[in-house]
């Protein structure tokens, strides 16, 4: 689990990892023999019993340097990812943190050029909203809904995938996201709700090198097998 990717010191919610340390991060991936693929993809080879090898990347929020940084880097080491969106900011910022720099969001033109460089484009809801905290149906299944109609007349596809703002999510939520039409949605730590729905996933930061990315991918996988054991065994 990815956010921003660029120099940024100033980074009081520690979402911003430097394009050298994203690379070194991305090289010890293949280094290894694990490919970084969006997680599309390494759904469906899970079904087939083929993800062995294969590591799931994400990068929340749509930010615009999703192009200009990170996706030149999985290119160059031979990952993709999926990056979630936000349609209802397309050219905006990151106006949901009141601290830290604002950062520019991917624009409509962005978002396809994602798309065309083979990435996978997922919802992040409209605008960045905490799914838990909205209390009107109708204002829920637009957050929802609506954003994967805006992403499909962007991209030509509808989304397969959704990410729960600020990994915040209920049974409520959860069902409205299954509602709109998703093959699945990330989290982070869904605890009891996990399953395709509600995949936990794992924070990097520009704090993990080597000895902190072994470490932490031994224990999603631990995690992963708690959550959502698998009788099939459990891929990488």
């Amino acid at each position: 689990m990815y956010h921003s990717v660029s120099e940024d010191a100033d980074d009081p919610y520690l979402v911003t990892v430097s394009p050298d340390r994203l690379g070194r991060q991305l090289r010890w991936l293949r280094d290894r023999g694990l490919t970084g693929v969006s997680v599309g993809r390494l759904l469906r080879a899970r079904a087939a019993g083929q993800a062995r090898g294969l590591v799931g990347l994400t990068f929340d929020d749509g930010y615009a340097d999703f192009l200009d940084q990170a996706v030149p880097l999985l290119r160059r080491y031979g990952h993709t990812a999926t990056v979630f969106a936000l349609p209802g900011r397309l050219g905006g910022e990151n106006a949901w943190d009141a601290e830290g720099p604002r950062k520019p969001l991917l624009t409509a033109d962005g978002i396809r050029a994602v798309a065309a460089a083979g990435m996978e484009v997922g919802s992040h809801g409209l605008v960045h909203r905490r799914l838990t905290g909205i209390c009107e149906e109708g204002a829920l299944d637009a957050e929802v809904a609506d954003s994967r109609g805006l992403l499909r007349e962007l991209t030509g596809a509808a989304p397969e995938g959704f990410c729960y703002p600020y990994g915040a999510l209920n049974s409520r939520a959860l069902l409205a996201v299954r509602r709109a039409g998703y093959a699945y949605a990330c989290a982070v730590d869904p605890g009891a709700l996990a399953g395709r729905f509600a995949l936990p996933r794992t924070y990097v930061g520009a704090r993990d090198g080597s000895l902190r990315l072994r470490a932490k991918r031994f224990l999603h996988a631990a995690r992963r097998e708690r959550l959502m054991p698998s009788p099939g065994g459990t891929p990488q």
